[in-house]
């Protein structure tokens, strides 16, 4: 087992695994051949049910590796399989807690691997796309590496939120959107309002990808609206285009 992301295990499961999906489920991928082949890049999906890091994990062409809650590592099921095949725990209680997380994810970056995290630090449970939290942001600015946002659409009729099992034979769509390029603004990785204005972009562009409504809130049971300063047109960091609305530009 690869204690820092993902290894063999995952590679292997992945190409088990793989064709039995495709005949249980209809996949409609859309815009992997925009993945690196190689290097470090961080894949930010949007989060409505327990198989969107799962089926991600399974269609795209390398090994990913993935943060999930601290809270499976208290279950004999989980304990050893899910950081055998990837996960890096998280204590979303913040702070020094999901630092750790954070440290690990960057070393699977340096060595060139595949990172993905949910900007929304949470599943959604009604559906909708809540405002992004700053750590892909962060990570790709320290490493130098891309953020893809990523639409998956179809994961919540499979399996909602509190649904035991999965219902087969249903259609999911996995797109990978434009990739977010951070490299012009890595001499001021720690100024928040850019953390915020690459956060809010890349939502946009989730949003763009699944067609959900946005909130400006947090996802959870503390969701809590902030302070914001907008920032208007904002596509791809620096560039104009109208289409953009004015996201919350302060706060993580």
């Amino acid at each position: 087992m690869n204690a820092d992301g993902a290894g063999k295990l995952q590679t292997r499961f992945r190409r088990v695994t793989r064709p039995v999906s495709t005949q249980l489920w209809r996949f409609h991928l859309e815009g992997f051949d925009r993945l690196p082949r190689n290097g470090p890049a961080i894949l930010c999906p949007n989060h409505v049910s327990f198989l969107d890091s799962a089926f991600l994990m399974l269609h795209v062409p390398r090994n990913i590796s993935f943060v999930g809650k601290a809270e499976y590592m208290d279950s004999w099921k989980t304990k050893f399989l899910f950081p055998a095949m990837g996960m890096i725990p998280i204590d979303r209680a913040g702070g020094d807690k999901s630092q750790a997380a954070l440290d690990t994810a960057e070393r699977v970056l340096r060595r060139g691997e595949l990172f993905g995290i949910f900007p929304e630090g949470t599943r959604s449970r009604d559906g909708l796309l809540y405002k992004g939290r700053t750590g892909a942001a962060r990570l790709a600015l320290k490493v130098g590496c891309p953020i893809f946002p990523v639409g998956v659409i179809g994961t919540r009729e499979i399996q909602p939120p509190d649904a035991s099992f999965p219902k087969f034979r249903r259609d999911c769509t996995i797109k990978i959107g434009r990739p977010i390029n951070v490299e012009r603004y890595r001499s001021r990785a720690e100024d928040h309002l850019v953390l915020r204005q690459i956060t809010d972009e890349l939502m946009f562009e989730i949003r763009e990808l699944t067609g959900q409504e946005y909130r400006n809130v947090y996802a959870g049971k503390t969701a809590e609206t902030e302070p914001t300063v907008t920032v208007a047109r904002v596509a791809h960091v620096g560039d104009v285009d109208d289409r953009v609305p004015e996201f919350a530009a302060a706060g993580s």
